[in-house]
């Protein structure tokens, strides 16, 4: 019987080229490489486990480094306290001051205005042509919104849920981080709305609406006219109560508002009233004007 050939090595030599079992029982058994053993014995026997004094040292050193840039910050932040305080004292008496200037000023705009509005009248009503003139002005008075209304009409009020439980979960909160439901787009809806129904007159908050006033988000704060309004938004609206509360019941504004309460838990009520006040709105100079068309 022949040998086995030589070249190939037989059945016995193929085995001895393929350790493959052997490194699998290996890997499988012998979890941490003999370094990690031989190095945990050498530092057993040499006492190797504490760390050297140099080490200790330099934490010592960087902590100390530390302390020293800390309270270096915190002596200088207490030596420009008191002139940063100063700086802010001053600055809120001088926000102050401006204020009341305002104030002041627009009060007597405010009376000057009405003076001359009164002498204005008393010459336009001796004729036929003045008293034409006068209730033209007074057309248009009523839709530039620069005089006071007082009339019947609808109070909207809206007011954010707050602490609601529903508004717990983010995926419920409008404005992201805050409990805030009602934006500057709902309020613009509802005005609108209200024109549509008939209204006569606008404010809200307070603020009389006209051509030049707007309302829009800052932040988490609306601005009507640049005059912030917080929750609850109270909306009157002059006009025949009793059209417009059918015409504003079938509103876009007004089912936007009831959405709102059904998926935030936002507070809205409609009501009729009688006497409502609003106030006359910002007279703004035009200093520039262009022609449009021919």
């Amino acid at each position: 019987m022949p040998a086995p050939d030589s070249a190939l090595g037989g059945a016995d030599r193929v085995r001895m080229l393929i350790p493959l079992p052997g490194l699998l029982r290996s890997l499988l058994t012998e979890h941490l490489d003999p370094g990690y053993a031989a190095a945990a014995a050498e530092r057993e026997r040499t006492g190797g486990s504490r760390r050297p004094w140099a080490t200790h040292g330099w934490q010592a050193l960087a902590a100390l480094l530390i302390a020293v840039v800390f309270g270096a910050a915190m002596a200088q932040a207490r030596s420009t306290a008191p002139g940063v305080n100063a700086a802010q004292q001053v600055l809120a008496a001088s926000v102050r001051s401006a204020e009341g200037t305002t104030d002041r000023l627009t009060r007597r705009r405010d009376e000057l205005s009405g003076q001359a509005d009164d002498i204005q009248r008393r010459q336009l009503r001796d004729d036929a042509t003045g008293r034409d003139l006068l209730s033209r002005l007074d057309a248009l008075s009523l839709a530039a919104a620069t005089t006071a209304v007082i009339g019947p009409g609808l109070t909207v009020t809206v007011t954010d849920p707050g602490m609601a439980r529903d508004l717990t979960d983010v995926s419920k909160q409008r404005v992201p981080g805050s409990r805030q439901v009602i934006l500057d787009r709902d309020l613009q809806l509802v005005v609108n709305s209200l024109w549509a129904s008939g209204a006569e007159a606008i404010s809200v908050g307070g603020v009389r609406m006209g051509p030049n006033v707007t309302i829009r988000q800052a932040g988490g704060a609306i601005l009507v006219d640049n005059h912030p309004i917080s929750s609850p938004y109270t909306i009157l609206a002059v006009g025949p109560p009793n059209n417009m509360r059918d015409t504003f019941d079938h509103s876009g504004g007004l089912q936007r508002l009831r959405l709102l309460e059904a998926s935030y838990g936002v507070g809205v009520s409609v009501a009729n009233g009688d006497g409502l006040s609003l106030p006359a709105g910002t007279v703004r100079e035009i200093k520039f004007a262009k022609q449009i068309g021919p």
